[in-house]
């Protein structure tokens, strides 16, 4: 168990602490057991060790991650016995997912430890709901994704600017900001092809962008749906056909025929690849409790992700309906528009280049052009990037 502080003293000693992602005020730390879920690489580890690093006593903490070799020889229940025995309270738990049983065992340090307040994070694809125990009544998943335009400014060039609601969008208050930011349409198109992960000034940041691409779709999704090795590349070369196709209505018996997969499961697929924060669904407004409708276009989940896997240029069309979509359903339900590309709120957004202009939307109230390569709004004419400062 030794071992375990001494990692966690390393990472928590290199852990910054002069930029925090958007949900981290917004987290009630307090609640006995609670669970960050988001895709691999969005920050979620950076996001525990800062709020130990700000709020805790290490004598009574413990950050632990799933994937660490101490877990060879021991369980987590073993761990947990201990660390209350020793006067533990907080225990963070990384990448609960690569854990056999995980809900079963959460469910278990829920009921019989009720001194310890519990912290974990995990894949995107995790679903309490589905989970061996009922841990739907005790626990719930705050959702992270990653950098928006905003926070990209921050964090890569220490630019500090307001959060605009979509309303604040709408009325063009991006246009009192511009000056802070100065070339707002450079930095956007950097953050298209490079800030969306907050990894993204590394070097080499499409291999390290690749190695997480195949690791969620070759391990991560596999270990969760008890799925084989040649499953998982099916996945990932699902994921590198779509990347070559968005946006587009999806054909599940053309898919299923290039896999070499049945179309019944092409549909779990593309479920769980979207769960995994690989690809977003565009699906119309629906009626009922979850108001979802069918899918009617499939998108890559961000841009970064078009750079770093097609094999051309990605279009450029296509990239821009994808941050638009990326960047306003952290805040907005976002659907498919019969007339244009979305709708929000009953409101209407059709999504292009600087030349963009109002024919699409003719007739229609509440209706809005979202242009690229502009720097200013005037009237219903919105700059694009503006659309990054929601979150």
């Amino acid at each position: 168990m030794q071992e375990l502080y001494t990692t966690f003293e390393e990472l928590l000693s290199r852990t910054p602490l002069e930029f925090k992602r958007y949900i981290y005020l917004n987290i009630d730390w307090s609640d006995r057991m609670f669970g960050i879920v988001g895709p691999r690489g969005v920050g979620k580890t950076m996001l525990v060790l800062q709020h130990i690093k700000e709020n805790h006593n290490i004598n009574d903490t413990l950050y632990v991650s799933m994937d660490d070799i101490y877990f060879a020889n021991h369980t987590l229940k073993e761990l947990v016995d201990k660390f209350q025995k020793n006067g533990g309270k907080y225990l963070f738990i990384d990448e609960i997912h690569k854990y056999p049983e995980w809900s079963r065992t959460l469910k278990n340090i829920y009921d019989f430890y009720p001194k310890i307040n519990v912290v974990f994070t995990g894949s995107s694809i995790l679903d309490i709901l589905k989970g061996t125990a009922d841990l739907s009544r005790r626990v719930i998943l705050k959702h992270l994704q990653g950098l928006s335009f905003r926070e990209y400014l921050q964090m890569f060039h220490n630019i500090s600017v307001p959060l605009l609601s979509i309303k604040d969008i709408l009325a063009n208050k991006a246009n009192e900001i511009k000056s802070v930011i100065d070339t707002p349409v450079k930095y956007f198109n950097d953050y298209l092809q490079n800030g969306y992960y907050p990894f993204g000034n590394m070097q080499n940041y499409n291999e390290h962008l690749k190695q997480i691409i195949v690791h969620t779709m070759e391990t991560d999704i596999p270990l969760y749906a008890n799925m084989n090795v040649s499953t998982g590349r099916k996945l990932l070369k699902l994921l590198v056909i779509i990347a070559d196709s968005v946006p587009f209505k999806p054909n599940l018996t053309k898919f299923a025929k290039l896999i070499e997969a049945s179309k019944n499961s092409l549909s779990d697929y593309l479920y769980l690849i979207e769960k995994a924060g690989m690809i977003a669904q565009l699906r119309e407004k629906g009626e009922g409790l979850l108001m979802l409708g069918k899918v009617e276009k499939i998108y890559l989940d961000n841009p970064n992700l078009a750079y770093c896997l097609s094999e051309k240029e990605p279009e450029i069309g296509n990239i821009r309906e994808t941050v638009f979509l990326n960047q306003m359903r952290v805040k907005n339900k976002v659907y498919r528009s019969e007339k244009a590309d979305f709708t929000i709120n009953n409101m209407t957004f059709e999504v292009g280049g600087k030349s963009k202009n109002q024919k699409q939307i003719e007739g229609l109230k509440k209706a809005y052009i979202v242009k690229d390569d502009i720097e200013y709004g005037y009237k219903n004419t919105i700059p694009l990037w503006a659309f990054g400062l929601n979150y």
